[in-house]
C-alpha cells in the first residue's frame, strides 16, 4: 500500500520493483488529493488506485492517506510503502520473511541513495535517529525500539486493527514512532533494521528547501520519542563531533588531526551502512554536522514553541500545539 501526494515523478521506480510480484501482491495506490499525474501514472503501471476522501479534521494527509487504503485492501499482511522508495530484487520477500519471523511490527530503513552534492547534508540524519533508536548501544536487538522506520512497514491485519491502526495516530506528525508507541502498548515486538540490498530511496529530490522542510518535520518528534539512554549516548556523540570538528582550528596538532580522523572513519564506515553517500562526505563532515544541528533548532523552533510545521503544501499541528488547544 502506497500513500501519494504529488508523486508521479517517483512512483514509476517503485512500481517498477513490484511489477514482479504484481500476480501475488495486491499493489494499492491511495491518491492523496494530488494535482499531478500521481493517479495516472499509477494506473498506467497496472497498481489500483484509490482516491482518498475529503481529508477529516484531526487527521494529517499521509495517516489518512495509510488508513484509506488498508481499508481497501483484503490481504492478512500490509505493507506500507513510500513512494519514493525501491525495492531490491527479492526484496518484498524478505520483508515478508522478516515479519513472518518476528511479527509485531516490522520497519526497515531504506538505503539512502545521494546523486546531487546538496543531499550529503543528509548525513547525520541518517547516523543519529539509529542511535536514537538504540542501534549503537550493547542491548541493539535485543530490546524493542523506540520508534520505528515509517517509509517501510509490515504488519498482520489483525495486528494493526488490534492496535488501532493510523486512525489511533491520526494526528501525528511523526507517526511511525506513534505507532511504534501502539504496538508496544499492546505487547507486540516491533523491529527497527536497516535496508540495504532490500529497500532504498533517494530524500528530498526536490532540491535542498525540500531537504530543509523534511528533515524540520521529522527531527524534533522522533528525538522526543527516544530513550533517554539511547539519547544521551547520540547527544555526547554529537558533542564530540564539535569538539573534533573544532580541535584543528582551536588548538592544530596531532591530537586534534588524530579527533578528527577517528570521526571520519566513523562516520564512514556508519554511512556505508546506512546509504550511497560520496567518499568526500565523511573527511567533509563539519559542514553536514553544521547543517544537522541548524535544522534540529529549527525543528525544535517549529514543532515546541510555535507548534506547527509544514509538509506537502499542508501544515501540520504538532502534539504540543494540539495538547495547547489550537488550531
Amino acid at each position: 500500500m502506497v500513500p501519494a501526494r504529488d508523486e508521479a515523478t517517483t512512483l514509476p521506480v517503485l512500481l517498477a520493483s513490484l511489477a514482479g510480484d504484481g500476480e501475488r501482491v495486491e499493489v494499492v495506490v491511495v491518491d492523496d488529493h494530488s494535482t499531478d499525474a500521481t493517479a495516472a501514472v499509477a494506473r498506467g503501471a497496472g497498481a489500483t488506485v484509490v482516491p482518498a476522501r475529503p481529508l477529516p479534521a484531526g487527521w494529517t494527509g499521509k495517516c489518512w492517506a495509510c488508513w484509506t487504503g488498508a481499508g481497501a485492501t483484503a490481504g492478512e499482511v500490509l505493507i506500507f510503502l513510500d513512494a519514493d522508495t525501491e525495492l531490491g530484487p527479492g526484496g518484498l520477500d524478505r520483508v515478508l520473511a522478516e515479519h513472518g519471523r518476528r511479527g509485531g511490527l516490522v520497519s526497515v530503513q531504506p538505503f539512502h541513495r545521494t546523486e546531487r552534492p546538496y543531499e550529503v547534508l543528509s548525513a547525520f540524519f541518517n547516523v543519529v535517529p539509529w542511535m536514537g533508536l538504540g542501534a549503537a548501544t550493547p542491548t541493539a536487538g535485543r530490546r524493542s525500539p523506540p520508534g520505528a522506520f515509517g517509509p517501510c512497514l509490515a504488519t498482520s491485519r489483525a495486528d494493526y486493527e488490534r492496535t488501532g491502526g493510523h486512525e489511533a495516530v491520526r494526528s501525528e506528525v511523526v507517526e511511525d514512532v506513534a505507532l511504534a508507541a501502539r504496538y508496544r502498548a499492546a505487547q507486540l515486538p516491533v523491529a527497527a533494521l536497516a535496508g540495504k540490498g532490500t529497500v532504498s530511496f533517494r530524500m528530498y529530490p526536490g532540491g535542498i528547501a525540500q531537504l530543509v522542510e523534511g528533515w524540520t518535520k521529522n527531527m524534533a518528534g522522533g528525538a522526543a520519542a527516544s530513550r533517554p539512554g539511547a539519547m544521551a549516548l547520540a547527544v555526547l556523540w554529537v558533542a564530540g563531533a564539535i569538539v573534533a570538528a573544532t580541535a584543528p582550528v582551536v588548538d592544530p596538532g596531532p591530537v586534534s588531526a588524530a579527533a578528527y580522523g577517528s570521526y571520519t572513519a566513523q562516520l564512514a564506515w556508519m554511512l556505508g551502512r546506512l546509504g550511497r553517500f560520496p567518499w568526500w562526505t565523511a573527511p567533509a563532515f563539519p559542514v553536514p554536522l553544521a547543517f544537522f544541528l541548524a535544522v534540529f533548532a529549527r525543528s525544535l523552533v517549529r514543532t515546541h514553541l510555535r507548534g506547527e510545521v509544514r509538509w506537502r503544501g499542508r501544515t501540520l499541528t504538532t502534539r504540543t500545539n494540539a495538547r495547547r488547544g489550537r488550531r
